[in-house]
């Protein structure tokens, strides 16, 4: 199979999904994804925005449910990257070099680190701690897999990730994923 990207690897992960046993709904509109654009303040990847224009998934709490879910958990889900760091800046003495020095007491720290993640790239979650970047024009992007400062690559992109999630049909995407997006990117190791 020829590489594929853009719209159409988010179209095929799409499709390949809904051929597994999870519960899939059918696919966002474009105004549900633009109200779900709007509302969060971020925009999809194109292949991230294609997928759930293809198929949504739903019947996992940990599928965030763009269509009918909670809007107070959505944030939450959305905001988990930033609070996992957040955590490890006041309880595991985490700071990230970039930053400068960093501050004297934890509450110092944590306000500084709120700051500096104010400006970084926003992960819009998959599937539990599964995140990929937002961006409009974007796409192809590993999968991360982010719980607090431990971030690793899950999938070369979102069709790899699925099938290494959920067994869909073997890929035969790049073996030597990037992580470009800022920040994340310095905590892969």
């Amino acid at each position: 199979m020829a590489e594929i990207t853009g719209t159409a690897l988010g179209e095929e992960a799409g499709r390949r999904l809904a051929r597994t046993r999870q519960d899939v709904q059918p696919g966002l509109t474009e105004s549900e994804l633009d109200r779900v654009e709007q509302t969060f303040g971020f925009t999809f990847a194109d292949d991230h925005r294609a997928f759930l224009h293809i198929a949504l998934p739903v019947g996992d709490r940990k599928w965030p449910d763009w269509r009918a879910g909670d809007p107070a958990d959505l944030r939450a889900k959305l905001d988990l990257p930033v609070d996992g760091v957040l955590f490890d800046v006041e309880h595991n003495r985490y700071w990230h070099p970039g930053w400068g020095s960093r501050p004297p007491t934890a509450a110092a720290a944590v306000e500084s680190a709120r700051e500096h993640l104010a400006t970084v790239p926003v992960m819009v979650p998959v599937y539990g701690h599964r995140f990929l970047p937002a961006g409009r024009g974007t796409s192809g992007h590993p999968v991360l897999s982010i719980h607090q400062t431990d971030v690793i690559i899950y999938g070369t992109d979102l069709l790899d990730y699925l099938h290494q999630e959920f067994g869909t049909d073997p890929t035969t995407t790049s073996t030597n994923p990037q992580v470009t997006v800022p920040f994340w990117r310095d905590l892969t190791g």
